[in-house]
């Protein structure tokens, strides 16, 4: 996510790079290769020079405190801007009312119902009780994926396979969620385009008859300056409440989050990465420009540590630890806590001054399963007590992991050495 954006800002920075001082030749030089990566990104050109015009004032109107380098001051102008830009304030959407509804909207393929499925596990972790709405009454796959996410989710969904009404459906669905206590109702609705005269209108009458309390329009990331376009159409229409920008983990420039506030002045309020269900997060508009900069993102991974974090399993952790009794079950269980928080790649960019750096780097999602398969390969005294492992043990285990000897070797020889040190790094807390 934004990578080339980012990439392409820290060069320009390096035009400050040993400057003294801030001057309006070597502040034009930097402001207009920034200009140039914003454009490069699908941003807006009148937006992009707007955007520079405003650091460029701002830099040139500021004196250099001793303490803080042209470099410095310049990237704490262009992270506020870039903030502004984002929409400012992070906008929660509005789940009040009796029931809440939130209506979906969007393009054809833009993700739709993946994200519904995502949202509905999002509220449920507030701890609401959401249905799910299926009102895409001419995709049938529509239905029966909203079925198969609302089942994974444990999350009711409600259909009516013979009716072709998308607004009967969605009345119907609310009378149903007051009877089962259904305090959140998400309405799935049909891809449409924006030059549909017949399907706007349809959507015009579901938000008409339902009152939502909140109106998502979710947007193709990818599509960059006709994504910004497409909303512009859709939201003259609806007057929706906030944007959902999808596919966020694939090919895109960024444009169409940088240029989208601006355009139709409604906030972006969700980020949707990949097809995995909790791969959904908050759009924070500093935290995003911080990443963009290189700044990393470190609240919003503390965040994502915290939301898997089991207090009680901590504990038991520690004293296993400190007894030196850390076995490889628990090594599973970290792991699988890990991959919990999300896509490594993307934690990894959190990380202050790790973003660009792997850029190019190639991260395998699936590098823990071969772990995880040997680990599941082996009996529970294995795991207790990998002391034990002969050569006949070895070699059923790495048969019923598809593994070689090697990397069960390498998996040994690595989880001794983190014993080693969790046990010195115990003993450095007892002499303390």
């Amino acid at each position: 996510m934004f990578e080339n954006l980012s990439l392409k800002i820290e060069k320009a920075f390096k035009n400050l790079k040993g400057q003294g001082r801030i001057s309006e030749i070597n502040v034009a030089e930097t402001v207009k290769e920034i200009r140039r990566a914003l454009v490069d990104a699908d941003v807006n050109y009148k937006i992009a020079k707007d955007f520079t015009d405003e650091v460029k004032a701002k830099a040139l109107g500021q004196n250099v405190l001793t303490s803080v380098s042209p470099g410095q001051l310049l990237t704490k102008i262009v992270n506020d801007e870039l903030r502004d830009l984002l929409g400012g304030e992070q906008k929660d959407i509005n789940i009040t009312g009796a029931p809440a509804i939130i209506l979906i909207a969007g393009l054809q393929g833009s993700g739709k119902t993946t994200f519904s499925g995502k949202l509905a596990k999002y509220i449920r972790s507030k701890g609401r009780n959401p249905l799910l709405v299926a009102c895409d009454v001419y995709r049938p796959a529509a239905i029966e994926q909203l079925k198969v996410l609302g089942e994974s989710i444990n999350t009711d969904v409600y259909t009516e396979t013979e009716n072709k009404n998308p607004v009967e459906i969605a009345q119907n669905a609310i009378k149903y969620a007051k009877e089962h206590n259904n305090n959140v109702i998400i309405v799935d609705t049909a891809g449409r385009l924006s030059i549909d005269e017949e399907m706007m209108n349809e959507i015009y009458n579901i938000k008409l008859a339902l009152k939502p309390s909140e109106i998502l329009f979710v947007v193709d990331a990818m599509t960059g300056q006709d994504a910004v376009n497409t909303a512009k159409n859709f939201n003259d229409r609806l007057d929706f409440d906030g944007v959902v920008l999808s596919k966020m983990d694939g090919d895109t420039r960024g444009g169409a989050a940088l240029s989208i506030k601006s355009i139709i002045n409604k906030p972006i309020k969700f980020v949707s990465n990949g097809e995995k269900l909790d791969a959904l997060d908050v759009f924070y508009p500093e935290r995003m420009a911080s990443r963009i900069l290189g700044m990393g993102d470190v609240v919003s991974l503390v965040e994502r540590a915290q939301s898997v974090y089991d207090e009680e399993e901590a504990k038991r952790l520690n004293k296993k630890i400190s007894k030196n009794d850390f076995d490889f079950d628990d090594f599973l269980g970290q792991l699988q806590q890990i991959k919990k928080m999300g896509n490594i790649k993307d934690l990894m960019a959190m990380i202050p001054g790790v973003g660009n750096k792997i850029k190019d780097l190639d991260v395998d999602e699936n590098s823990f399963k071969g772990i995880e398969c040997l680990i599941q390969s082996m009996t529970p005294s294995e795991r207790k007590n990998p002391e034990i492992l002969n050569a006949s043990r070895k070699n059923r285990i790495v048969k019923g992991s598809g593994k070689s000897i090697q990397d069960l070797n390498k998996l040994l020889t690595q989880f001794s050495d983190m014993k080693k040190m969790m046990k010195n790094m115990n003993n450095l807390k007892v002499r303390r």
